[in-house]
């Protein structure tokens, strides 16, 4: 788990640092305008999307000791090269290698960790490696402000150091990775032989071998396992849900340094840096809390539907009081609904897909819809909407109000699932080993 959020951090920061290097002088400096930026950030994630379900169909041939470090490598590599662009194609086509080299990665952990853990471990698991990804928010922030005042050294202005010290240091977290992280609970250096095996069997008992490895090891690619996945209802559920709180997630990642400055509570950009901290900071224990009470309840959708209503609230509310502190607090909450409720989403599919590539394929799908979100929000904001940003925090909440429908609409479908199976309409797929057993119950 710490090598993961290690991973994970190094991922959302190395995606979303250019929003701090914009406050610093990047657009200026590069001679880019401000949609050529948000053209930039739409590159990455177009070839972002596009990587994700090849990269893990191709996880279990490669190992996810091998494949998982080696995509944090390359796009440690990439994020280097961002601090010596010097115009806007070179700022494109780097932020285009960068979507391709990070698009295993978030996918991959997904699939990979619904191989370690039983079904009512993983909301907890993922809340806690999630975390790296608001952490990542603040310790941005604090990294940010420290960076940039490397620079002007060697030419370079403060804010390309930026790029050049964060991509270093995920190199050096690949690297760590590639020697510590493990295939699966078989084969984990940490544990003793006696606890590999138990942890082993302890799998392959939960629900009739679902996460039973040896089984798994061993299944064969099947292209109908693939289109079971795509044609699967909860998939495109839950997927447009996650797309509509990743749109808010990665706005907000990109932005908020940006809408902190425009409420002007300090005229220091260095400072500004400081105060996008609070948020992360609060919303961090949040999502913790929330993937807890939802192992020990065994629901997803429940606290889903609890938290988005408060992102909702402070999306309302931001774009329609005038007070500096009242806005910055509504920051506060926008963060702790979205946040909290991404470790629900992602684990739901995991949670109710049997079978590696039925799994690989659900996972991946779900990320490459959810992440389409990054388009929203890299046109949300454009500079001329501010200081206010009305359409901007319109767009969001209007999304975020279809996600909580989405979410409430899956919860019906499951109970659905659930009836029908023990009406005995699923009879004919008793043995079968997979989703559709009579005996495989779907997690609400």
């Amino acid at each position: 788990m710490p090598i993961l959020a290690l991973l994970l951090l190094c991922s959302f920061l190395d995606r979303t640092n250019v929003g701090n290097a914009k406050i610093l002088g990047l657009e200026s400096d590069v001679g880019i305008t401000d949609n050529q930026y948000s053209q930039g950030l739409a590159v990455f994630y177009a070839t972002y999307i596009a990587c994700e379900l090849p990269s893990n169909l191709v996880l279990k041939k490669f190992s996810p000791r091998i494949w998982l470090p080696t995509l944090a490598v390359a796009w440690g590599i990439t994020t280097m090269c961002l601090g010596f662009i010097r115009s806007f194609g070179s700022f494109a086509a780097v932020r285009a290698l960068l979507g391709i080299a990070e698009g295993g990665l978030f996918p991959g952990i997904v699939l990979y960790l619904s191989s370690m853990y039983t079904r009512g471990e993983l909301a907890l698991r993922i809340g806690i490696f999630y975390t790296a990804a608001s952490l990542s928010g603040a310790f941005g922030g604090l990294l940010a402000r420290g960076l940039s005042a490397i620079g002007p050294r060697g030419g370079l202005e403060g804010w390309r150091w930026i790029f050049i010290v964060e991509g270093l240091l995920t190199v050096v977290s690949g690297l760590i990775a590639f020697i510590w992280l493990p295939n699966g609970v078989a084969s984990a250096k940490f544990l003793t032989t006696q606890e590999r095996d138990f942890a082993s069997q302890r799998l392959a008992n939960d629900n009739g071998g679902r996460f039973n490895p040896a089984l798994e090891a061993e299944e064969a690619f099947k292209w109908s396992e693939v289109r079971r996945g795509l044609f699967n209802v909860q998939v495109w559920l839950t997927s447009t849900a996650y797309f509509a709180m990743l749109s808010g997630v990665y706005s907000f990642g990109l932005f908020l340094p940006t809408i902190v400055n425009s409420l002007q509570i300090t005229t220091n950009a260095n400072k500004v840096q400081l105060w996008t901290v609070i948020p992360y900071a609060v919303a961090t224990p949040t999502t913790v809390a929330v993937a807890l009470i939802s192992d020990r309840i065994k629901l997803r959708g429940l606290p889903m539907l609890v938290m988005l209503p408060v992102s909702i609230a402070g999306y309302a509310t931001i774009a329609h009081v005038q007070s500096a502190s009242v806005r910055f607090g509504m920051t506060c909450l926008m963060a702790m609904g979205m946040y909290s409720s991404v470790p629900c989403v992602l684990v739901w599919n995991a949670n109710n897909s049997a079978g590696h590539y039925k799994r690989a394929t659900t996972s991946a799908l779900q990320l490459a819809v959810a992440n389409c979100g990054g388009f929203v929000a890299t046109f949300a904001y454009p500079n001329k909407e501010g200081p206010v940003y009305l359409k901007g925090h319109s767009i969001i909440l209007g999304l975020l109000c279809y996600a909580w429908l989405a979410v409430l609409v899956n919860v019906l479908w499951l109970s659905k699932v659930n009836r029908d199976k023990k009406a005995g309409k699923y009879d004919q797929y008793a043995g079968c080993g997979d989703d559709r057993d009579p005996e495989f119950k779907m997690i609400l």
